[in-house]
C-alpha cells in the first residue's frame, strides 16, 4: 500500500512525458486526474503508515530511549512514500508547462503558416 502513490505519479510522469513529445489536449485532461489520484493515494499511504506505528507504540508495554527511537524511525519511514510521490509531480507538471509551451509555440507557427 505504501508505494502505490509512487506507482500512481509514476504513471502521471508517463503522460507528462508523453505530453512533452507530443502534445495533445487529451493527455492534459488525463495529467489532472492522475495527479489528484496520486496525491489521495499518498495521504493513504500516510494515514495507513502512521496507523501502522501507532499500532506499534500502542502493543509497546513499556517505553524505553529505544522503543522511542523505533516509533520516530516509523513515522519518518511513513514520510518516504509521499516525499517521493510529490516530488514525482513536482517533476511532472514542470515537464507539462515545457509541453504546454511547445504546444503553444507549435499552435503559433500552424497560424502563422495559414
Amino acid at each position: 500500500m505504501l508505494w502505490f502513490a509512487v506507482l500512481v505519479a509514476l504513471g502521471a510522469f508517463g503522460v507528462a512525458i508523453s505530453y512533452l513529445r507530443r502534445p495533445a489536449d487529451r493527455k492534459l485532461a488525463a495529467m489532472r486526474p492522475l495527479s489528484l489520484g496520486s496525491l489521495f493515494a499518498a495521504l493513504a499511504s500516510l494515514t495507513g503508515g502512521w496507523a501502522t506505528v501507532l499500532q506499534g507504540a500502542a502493543a509497546t508495554p513499556q517505553w524505553t530511549s529505544r522503543g522511542v527511537s523505533n516509533l520516530l524511525m516509523g513515522a519518518a519511514e511513513t514520510l518516504i512514500p509521499v516525499f517521493t510521490t510529490l516530488a514525482i509531480l513536482a517533476v511532472s507538471w514542470v515537464i507539462v508547462a515545457i509541453g504546454m509551451r511547445r504546444h503553444i509555440a507549435i499552435g503559433s507557427a500552424e497560424e502563422a503558416a495559414e
